[in-house]
């Protein structure tokens, strides 16, 4: 009986052998433990066998006149490269066993084998395959839920960031992702992450700028038991945590220069050692950094280090401002509404053209994260099921440029950092990330000009 006429739920067997007693007696065997079996007496045969027909598992006996066993496992594992192969060999040639474990076999039986422990080996076999094949079905699906982050966009500068998305996810090259605060920088790092052979391993995300010198030195690298007051157990550092996944540096700009030095050196040599430690550890990661600053001009400043700077800038992704792709505001605020009715259990909404020209007319100084934060505002306040402009910002329906008179320097900076501020909804923390100022210099500004914040719901 040939492998195509069996039950696809039993295990299709080929026995591979040029002594006809060992093809009969393993087939007579296996048939009775409830296998379908068919047998070759010849490496060719074998071949052509599996290239007409389908087999879950091949016992192979290594000695064979013309192509031997060895041979025979290389050229089926391109004829049929999920075919699971156990070898049969001799205790003398338990060496070429070893070399076929190898070169992918399962495993290999010496001969004269027992009956009972060769049944138990090809119900194994029949077992990995099982929870192999379970877990690409696992893997395919959990790709297919999840997918890829969406990139909303179809002006001709956001199709040009996807494209490179593209190009680059399938490589192993560092990327460096550049744009202004708010424009989806962690969201392209994401979609690189996920389309590329990494995407079943982790992507781990460091805000490089969130973090203290020293703490962020534990963060990346780890640290031993002891190494510091206060370090009471050792710690995992973040690239322990990549391996064989990917690592996101955002604000890379933000690290002083003893901790680029340190970066520096696991990047290029791929191997950590744990703050107080003394035990090289490597690993194996994949690089996306991310910053908002000119890193060129620091590196002309002596505030970023040049080595560094190649280091990280081998293949640039550079994400536009909303402004300058005023075209994909109608597309994202959809997208946004879509997200936040069902995320609030709201009946779906629309958004009149009215509203969209308002939308499309502002500068967005916040870019994508200050529409966002808009649309997620007008559906709170809107009592109907359609976003109409008055319901959102006032800064935004109502024109922010006009807000405070005035033309000079410091009327525009007060404008400036009012607008950040109302868009970012008062966070202290992302409207100095906007404005490229540390918490301290937005807090003195705030002071200087005035600002208050408005009571909740204000806009």
């Amino acid at each position: 009986m040939t492998a195509d006429e069996s039950n696809a739920q039993q295990p299709a067997l080929l026995i591979v052998d040029d002594e006809p007693i060992v093809q009969q007696s393993l087939a007579d065997w296996f048939r009775s433990d409830g296998y379908d079996v068919d047998s070759a007496g010849s490496a060719k045969e074998a071949l052509r066998k599996v290239a007409e027909g389908r087999y879950d598992i091949a016992l192979v006996d290594i000695k064979m006149p013309g192509m031997d066993g060895l041979e025979l496992q290389s050229r089926l594992a391109e004829v049929a490269p999920d075919l699971t192969i156990i070898m049969i060999t001799a205790f003398a040639s338990v060496d070429s066993a070893v070399k076929a474990l190898k070169a992918g076999a399962y495993d290999y039986v010496t001969k004269p084998f027992d009956p009972d422990e060769l049944s138990h080996l090809v119900r194994r076999a029949v077992e990995h395959r099982s929870l192999r094949s379970e877990n690409i079905r696992l893997k395919e699906s959990l790709e297919a839920i999840a997918g890829s982050p969406t990139i909303i966009g179809a002006s001709p500068a956001m199709r040009r960031v996807l494209e490179l998305v593209g190009a680059v996810s399938e490589t192993d090259a560092t990327v460096l992702i550049r744009g202004e605060s708010g424009t989806g920088k962690e969201l392209v790092a994401r979609a690189v992450h996920n389309q590329s052979p990494r995407r079943y391993n982790p992507m781990v995300v460091v805000n490089c700028g969130a973090l203290a010198e020293g703490v962020l030195e534990s963060e990346l690298f780890g640290h031993e038991k002891g190494a510091f007051t206060g370090a009471q157990y050792r710690h995992k550092g973040k690239f322990e945590m990549a391996d064989g996944g990917t690592i996101f540096l955002d604000e890379i700009g933000a690290i002083t220069k003893k901790v680029q030095v340190e970066l520096l050196r696991v990047l290029e040599d791929k191997v950590v050692t744990r703050v107080g430690g003394q035990t090289p550890i490597p690993i194996d990661f994949r690089v996306i950094a991310a910053t908002n600053q000119d890193l060129e001009a620091m590196v002309e400043a002596d505030d970023f280090r040049e080595d560094l700077f190649w280091r990280i800038n081998v293949f640039t992704i550079e994400i536009p401002p909303l402004r300058e792709r005023s075209g994909d505001i109608p597309l994202l605020a959809e997208h946004f509404l879509g997200q936040f009715c069902l995320a609030m259990n709201r009946r779906a909404s629309t958004i009149t053209p009215e509203a969209i020209e308002v939308l499309s007319a502002y500068s967005w100084p916040g870019n994508v994260r200050e529409l966002e934060n808009a649309i997620e505002r007008a559906i709170v306040v809107g009592k109907e099921c359609v976003v109409h402009s008055e319901d959102l910002p006032v800064r935004v329906s109502g024109g922010a440029d006009r807000e405070v008179p005035g033309s000079s320097l410091a009327d525009i900076e007060r404008t400036h950092i009012h607008n950040t501020l109302v868009g970012m909804g008062w966070n202290i923390s992302k409207a100095a990330e906007a404005l490229g100022v540390d918490r301290g210099t937005l807090y003195n500004k705030i002071k200087k000009y005035g600002l208050q914040r408005p009571p909740d719901g204000a806009g």
